[in-house]
């Protein structure tokens, strides 16, 4: 088995769905690529998407359908302003027609050129779609894609990883080879992921690459605590990470800057109850701006988004265990949690429930802020193991197909859970721990296998169908 790095599990992304927006938007730009192998774009007539399964059933909530637009468009969602995607749909939608890969108009009706399918499932995986285009010559090409979680895409004969996929030096497939190779080189787990993380870059663009994700961190919690209003899809959610902001800053509100902020914030009280509302205000922010196709970093998934972003906050404000080194070992760290995951069960929500989404993530949280509080490599991975225990059997189930309820509130929870994960394990003996970390992932894949699938992002389950409201 390959390694996978862990820039590809902590990574910037685009809301409001890793599986169900960034997926489906990686697999129109591999089609478009599949079609330049032997033709030129001008060469196409026509060019259709179908998705099925729980691509269809939670669609439009997603964003699935304007993923695909834009995907087979030649938008990239790591650059696109994000500002002007309501206004580049419209524009197709009413003029019929699409700019495919950003060369040529083809004609594109939705509805027509692209159709969710919410009554069949492709057997290969839930998250599955089919892109076609037909030529002027009348031949035909037909391409099948599934959004396998954390925006990876496969299809039934490779994955979108498998490029970036290597041998590593110490390759660490399950936690027993993390302690192992930690005891057998007497270097921290942070250390041997360093070590590791070299057969992709050097060690200065690891270090740069990680504080680049933090700036994009403390970008969109910024964003988050300063935006007002409703939240788009229907369910008029009103956000509340600018509310909680201004009443946790009081008479202090009055910052013009991210850095004014960002120091206010690092001033603030300390108490229990303070500090307990400001990572709730994290996670909220980072998730109100995932459901409005806010850009934001996918960590290991959209739906999970606001948790390390939470917890590292956290770690840097409220805590001695703050700096720069601090926080590239705790993303480090927390990324190789998430390759864990990632290899022996899975990160879709789709295909585990919740569980797979915010359980992940508040163990690769729990993991990395147990790292920079000094953690020994046993500590770090039973301090993963208690986030994810507590979140087993945790399902999907959103309201009206988006990412809003319950999602955006389980961030804040898994939050506080992988911070009382890292006390509990930063204070106890791995050597007494009765579960390991390789033992509750296998169980996490197992219960994930026996959840029934109405659990599992389909929106037809759970909260879901408790409230009674359609999709919007």
């Amino acid at each position: 088995m390959k390694s996978i790095s862990v820039f590809e599990i902590i990574k910037v992304g685009i809301g409001p769905s890793s599986s169900h927006t960034m997926g489906p938007w990686n697999a129109a730009e591999l089609f478009l690529n599949v079609i330049r192998k032997d033709h030129k774009l001008s060469e196409v007539k026509e060019v259709f998407v179908e998705f099925f399964g729980s691509l269809a059933k939670t669609g439009i909530g997603h964003g699935t359908d304007i993923a695909g637009m834009l995907g087979l468009s030649g938008e990239d969602f790591k650059t696109i302003d994000t500002k002007k995607i309501t206004e580049k749909i419209d524009a197709i939608k009413s003029a019929g027609t699409l700019k495919l890969g950003a060369e040529v108009e083809v004609p594109f009706v939705y509805g027509h050129h692209l159709i969710l399918n919410m009554s069949k499932n492709l057997d290969f995986h839930p998250n599955g779609m089919i892109f076609k285009a037909i030529f002027n010559d009348g031949t035909e090409l037909e391409q099948d894609y599934y959004s396998i979680g954390g925006g990876f895409v496969a299809t039934q004969e490779e994955t979108s990883a498998d490029e970036v996929l290597t041998q590593t030096l110490y390759p660490c497939h399950h936690g027993k080879d993390v302690q192992f190779y930690c005891d057998k080189l007497e270097v921290s787990f942070s250390d041997l992921v360093y070590i590791n993380e070299e057969s992709w870059r050097t060690r200065e663009e690891i270090d740069a690459h990680a504080l680049d994700i933090w700036e994009n961190i403390k970008n969109c919690i910024y964003k988050g605590v300063t935006q007002e209003g409703i939240l788009p899809g229907g369910l008029r959610v009103v956000r509340r990470a600018a509310g909680l902001n201004r009443k946790l800053l009081g008479a202090d509100n009055k910052y013009r800057n991210q850095a004014q902020w960002y120091k206010m914030v690092f001033d603030a009280e300390t108490n229990f109850v303070n500090i307990n509302k400001w990572i709730s205000c994290f996670a909220l922010a980072v998730n109100e701006e995932n459901a409005s196709f806010g850009r934001i970093i996918t960590a290991p998934t959209n739906g999970a988004s606001g948790i390390i972003p939470a917890v590292l906050m956290y770690s840097q404000a409220f805590t001695e265990f703050s700096g720069d080194d601090a926080v590239i070992r705790f993303l480090l760290v927390a990324g190789e949690i998430g390759t864990l995951f990632k290899k022996n069960a899975t990160i879709s929500a789709a295909m585990g429930g919740c569980q797979a989404e915010t359980g992940v993530s508040s163990a690769m949280a729990a993991a990395g802020l147990t790292e920079i509080m000094g953690g020994t490599p046993g500590q770090v991975l039973m301090a993963a193991e208690i986030a994810m225990e507590h979140h087993l059997g945790l399902t999907c189930d959103p309201v009206g197909g988006l990412v809003q309820i319950p999602c955006i509130e389980r961030n804040s929870m898994g939050a506080i859970k992988a911070i009382t994960a890292a006390n509990i394990a930063i204070e106890s003996d791995p050597a007494n721990a009765r579960v390991t970390l390789d033992e509750v992932i296998q169980t996490m894949w197992e219960t994930a296998q026996s959840m029934n699938d109405r659990f599992k992002e389909t929106s037809e389950g759970g909260l879901a169908i408790a409230v009674n409201i359609t999709e919007c």
